[in-house]
């Protein structure tokens, strides 16, 4: 099994810190309009989403594995719900490599792997460097186009 790079905490971890910020904006907005609240209370809502945000992001890293087995990509995930994830081959439509503007930063990229079928129709692969993210790319359609291949009637 393959585990994230690392760096993939710090993008949850960010993540998690502008969500926590917009919410302190949000409360600071309402506070304003509506109701009054504390700013202290305000701060620490913040504070409290920032903290458990950061402490799920780092169990996420830890439980988050992916492997290429003989037949199917094999995913493992998720902190509160576990995912357990097979992906045949066969069943892979074309996989893209995709990365936003923190995760250029950072130097990650993520892999989607698209699928036939509307349940789940796409797995995305998070946390790669841009090398690992091509190479698994290359190596996922080679797979695809073989298992095709061996699938025809």
């Amino acid at each position: 099994m393959e585990s994230l790079h690392t760096r993939i905490r710090l993008l949850w971890i960010v993540e998690v810190t502008i969500g926590a910020v917009v919410l302190g904006i949000v409360l600071a907005a309402v506070n304003s309009l509506f109701i009054s609240v504390p700013v202290a209370a305000q701060a620490g809502v913040v504070v409290v989403g920032i903290v458990l945000g950061s402490a799920y992001a780092v169990r996420r890293y830890q439980v988050w594995q992916f492997d290429l087995q003989p037949d199917a990509l094999y995913l493992e995930r998720g902190v509160v719900t576990f995912v357990e994830t097979a992906v045949p081959f066969v069943r892979v439509q074309h996989v893209d490599t995709q990365f936003g503007p923190i995760e250029r930063i950072l130097g990650l990229s993520s892999v989607v792997v698209y699928t036939a079928g509307t349940r789940n129709a796409d797995v995305r692969i998070p946390g790669l460097t841009p090398d690992r993210a091509r190479e698994l790319q290359d190596t996922l359609r080679d797979l695809a186009v073989e298992s095709e291949a061996d699938d025809a009637v």
